[in-house]
Protein backbone atom coordinates (compact mmCIF):
# COMPACT_ATOMS: atom_id res chain seq x y z
CA UNK A 1 0.00 0.00 0.00
CA UNK A 2 1.96 3.17 -0.86
CA UNK A 3 0.62 6.23 0.87
CA UNK A 4 0.84 9.46 0.27
CA UNK A 5 0.24 12.77 2.20
CA UNK A 6 -2.15 15.18 -0.14
CA UNK A 7 -5.13 17.61 0.40
CA UNK A 8 -8.55 16.72 0.24
CA UNK A 9 -11.16 19.07 0.12
CA UNK A 10 -13.93 19.59 2.51
CA UNK A 11 -14.82 22.92 1.61
CA UNK A 12 -18.61 24.81 -0.29
CA UNK A 13 -19.11 25.01 -3.43
CA UNK A 14 -16.99 28.52 -4.86
CA UNK A 15 -15.64 28.57 -0.88
CA UNK A 16 -12.63 25.77 -0.72
CA UNK A 17 -11.37 24.64 2.25
CA UNK A 18 -8.45 21.79 2.24
CA UNK A 19 -7.01 19.07 4.58
CA UNK A 20 -4.11 17.66 4.59
CA UNK A 21 -4.47 13.93 4.93
CA UNK A 22 -2.20 10.66 5.03
CA UNK A 23 -4.44 8.89 2.32
CA UNK A 24 -3.73 5.10 0.04
CA UNK A 25 -2.84 6.55 -3.01
CA UNK A 26 -5.28 4.32 -5.06
CA UNK A 27 -7.93 6.12 -2.73
CA UNK A 28 -10.67 8.90 -4.27
CA UNK A 29 -9.14 12.83 -3.84
CA UNK A 30 -12.03 12.84 -0.89
CA UNK A 31 -12.35 9.34 -0.13
CA UNK A 32 -11.54 7.78 3.29
CA UNK A 33 -7.99 8.60 4.81
CA UNK A 34 -5.87 7.02 7.29
CA UNK A 35 -4.81 10.25 9.51
CA UNK A 36 -5.97 13.85 9.23
CA UNK A 37 -2.82 15.99 9.28
CA UNK A 38 -4.09 19.70 8.82
CA UNK A 39 -6.46 22.54 7.31
CA UNK A 40 -5.23 25.26 4.59
CA UNK A 41 -7.53 27.91 3.90
CA UNK A 42 -6.50 29.17 -0.01
CA UNK A 43 -9.01 32.00 0.23
CA UNK A 44 -7.00 33.37 3.10
CA UNK A 45 -3.74 31.72 2.31
CA UNK A 46 -3.04 30.74 5.77
CA UNK A 47 -2.60 27.43 7.23
CA UNK A 48 -4.82 26.67 9.92
CA UNK A 49 -2.93 23.52 11.52
CA UNK A 50 -0.13 21.66 10.31
CA UNK A 51 0.55 18.52 12.55
CA UNK A 52 4.63 18.60 11.26
CA UNK A 53 5.69 15.70 13.95
CA UNK A 54 2.25 13.28 12.29
CA UNK A 55 3.93 14.37 8.91
CA UNK A 56 7.17 13.24 9.95
CA UNK A 57 6.56 10.45 11.23
CA UNK A 58 4.51 9.14 8.26
CA UNK A 59 7.64 10.22 5.99
CA UNK A 60 9.72 8.24 7.84
CA UNK A 61 7.57 4.98 7.42
CA UNK A 62 7.58 6.09 3.12
CA UNK A 63 5.12 8.08 3.06
CA UNK A 64 4.98 10.74 -0.29
CA UNK A 65 3.96 14.16 0.10
CA UNK A 66 2.45 15.94 -3.04
CA UNK A 67 4.48 19.38 -4.23
CA UNK A 68 1.15 21.32 -2.87
CA UNK A 69 2.12 19.96 0.72
CA UNK A 70 5.61 20.38 0.37
CA UNK A 71 5.06 24.00 -0.51
CA UNK A 72 2.84 24.58 2.79
CA UNK A 73 5.33 22.51 4.80
CA UNK A 74 8.09 24.74 3.67
CA UNK A 75 6.12 27.76 4.12
CA UNK A 76 5.02 26.90 7.46
CA UNK A 77 8.11 26.46 8.80
CA UNK A 78 9.24 30.24 8.44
Amino acid sequence: MAVKIRLSRIGKSNRPYWRVVAVDSRKKRDGAFLDNLGTYDPIKHEIIKLDTDRIDNWVSKGAICSPTVKKLIKSSKR
